[in-house]
């Protein structure tokens, strides 16, 4: 007799599971409630109510729409004059209404928000920000920018008194009018130009000073993110050099302020977010830190960018990869669940080993941003893995995502299910805010001016790894070697320091089994191309159910 999945509905012979929706993302994540068990009590209860709501069908429901439902840009209105404004569905404006309401654009600049868990800001956002990255993507591009901008702005008082009491409030603000007239703001970014892409110093957008901190830029961006933004932080050649400055999109009188929206990129992913590309002349703009720093000021705000594309990557991989194990323990194949299937469990438990290094390596990157100010040794993580996580969670998130959805089969290439989502997102995360060589080279740039942060951060792997700790760090210190010799391997490098740097997470964690399966296979073992690679001596089915614990 065949037996009868957890997940189907005994009302029909389909043998297709039940949808994953009203299942709370964060109550079945084992990982994410151990990670968050040190918060407030407020916090926590703030994070089932947002756990539910990410897999309801009404946000399901708005985030299909949204992304269904392509921004649209209007160049000009009937009369012929300029307009240079993007549409979007009302489905984006509810979801930008609800992140803002969490504090997704501004939570770690306010003294008002968890006022229990100052020390913790960054970690609390991060929690937010990963469960709201299970639902939708695109919107949280604007809010990222508008949170990291802060940081670009404190390097000029006084715009950053005038623009912050506006970033910070939570009253989410879509109309058409001059910054200071609104409720609210949100902060885009400008930086690729067509002839230099990563290579900003061969931006050719010229800056003239017309006053005290006061420029007036003349260009173009090949990648304005989100214009639809209040201002957008820019990269322009000043007399002495490449100079941030922040451009307001409207003047104060709300004329434009020359800011020319050639077209919408037609994006693979993250479509419901409008990208453009823009030209402009007479564009008046605030500088940023000197007139020549521009490239450290702009880092400041990238740094923090980066984190977020890190929880981001970790937030879908999560959701995918739950929507493949409730199918699979709702789908019989050959007399019993498919999920029972030796094979498919390997390969669920091989990705669930991923998906909870990822998650566990971005979340203590956000701990160390929280504790750098007050410690050496968590100030030498923020700098060091801040390129290291972002590399391996965002570079991870495509396959990982596609064999997900090859664990569902046919019905989960289909545009109905969330997973073809994730998966036309998961590349963005990857190439923006710098792609997987300019990570590698940001890490060199590190070792080039020091070990002494890279030692730093060995010290606590080591300590936290255990008996695997010597070899592993041995073994880290000679690819450094290498690329002190050879900069075409700083890959090795990269990549051989966030496994070992996931490793040690999950070791501290107290995840046992699961890190021991992790440190063997990831560090221990051969070439790995793709999933399904554990063998006998790892528990499988004890992997899948402790981080993917049936629902109830």
């Amino acid at each position: 007799m065949t037996q009868t999945p957890r997940n189907a509905d005994p009302s029909n012979d389909l043998n297709q599971p039940s949808l994953w929706s009203g299942i709370n993302a964060y109550r079945s994540d084992p990982l994410i409630v151990d990670l968050t068990a040190n918060l407030p009590r407020s916090i926590r209860e703030d994070l089932e109510q947002m756990g539910r709501f990410v897999t309801s069908h009404e946000a399901q429901e708005l985030a299909r729409m949204a992304n269904q439902g392509v921004p649209q840009l209007k160049t000009h209105g009937p009369r012929g004059e300029r307009l240079d404004v993007v549409e979007f569905h009302p489905a984006w404006h509810a979801l930008m209404r609800r992140s803002m309401s969490s504090g997704l654009h501004s939570s770690i600049w306010d003294p008002q928000a968890d006022v229990d868990a100052k020390d913790q800001a960054h970690k609390v956002r991060a929690a937010r920000f990963y469960l709201t990255a299970q639902l939708e993507c695109g919107h949280l591009c604007p809010l990222t920018m508008t949170s990291a901008s802060v940081a670009a702005m404190m390097a000029a008082p006084a715009v950053q008194k005038d623009w912050a009491p506006k970033i910070l409030s939570r009253k989410y603000d879509s109309t058409n009018k001059p910054a200071m007239q609104k409720s609210a703001v949100t902060i885009g970014m400008g930086m690729t130009e067509k002839q230099g892409g990563t290579d900003v110093r061969a931006n050719t957008t010229s800056a003239e000073r017309v006053g005290e901190g006061i420029y007036r830029l003349s260009g173009h961006k090949w990648f304005l993110s989100a214009p639809m933004s209040d201002a957008f932080i820019m990269l322009a050649q000043t007399g002495d050099g490449l100079g941030c400055f922040l451009v307001p999109r409207l003047l104060e009188d709300g004329s434009a302020n020359g800011l020319h929206f050639q077209r919408l990129k037609d994006k693979i992913g993250n479509r419901s977010n409008a990208s453009a590309e823009v030209e402009f002349t007479d564009t008046f703009g605030f500088l940023l830190g000197s007139p020549d720093g521009g490239i450290r000021t702009i880092l400041d705000m990238v740094t923090l960018t980066r984190l977020d594309c890190a929880l981001a990557s970790s937030g879908i991989m999560r959701a995918s990869l739950a929507e493949a194990v409730h199918h699979a323990r709702g789908r019989s194949v050959f007399g019993k669940p498919l999920v029972s299937q030796p094979i498919m469990t390997r390969v669920l438990a091989d990705m669930a080993l991923d998906v909870a290094a990822a998650t566990a390596l971005s979340f203590r990157l956000a701990e160390s941003f929280d504790k750098a100010r007050d410690s050496a040794d968590d100030a030498a993580y923020a700098r060091v893995m801040t390129p290291v996580a972002k590399y391996w969670c965002c570079k991870i998130a495509p396959a990982l995502i596609y064999e997900a959805m090859e664990c569902i089969g046919g019905s989960g290439y289909i545009e109905e299910r969330p997973i073809a989502r994730h998966y036309r997102e998961a590349p963005v995360n990857a190439i923006w805010e710098g792609s997987g060589n300019v990570m590698a080279l940001d890490l060199l740039r590190v070792l080039n001016r020091g070990r002494d942060l890279f030692e730093t951060v060995f010290a606590g792997l080591a300590r936290d790894l255990g008996p695997a700790g010597k070899k592993t760090i041995d073994v880290l210190r000679a690819a450094m070697a290498l690329c002190e010799r050879d900069e075409g391997a700083a890959r090795l490098l990269i990549e051989q320091l966030a496994l070992a740097a996931a490793a040690a997470e999950l070791y501290r964690l107290g995840a046992g089994k699961v890190a021991d399966a992790f440190i063997e296979t990831r560090l221990a073992g051969g070439w790995r191309s793709t999933y399904g690679m554990l063998d006998s001596r790892f528990d499988a089915s004890y992997i899948v159910d402790l981080l993917y614990p049936p629902a109830t």
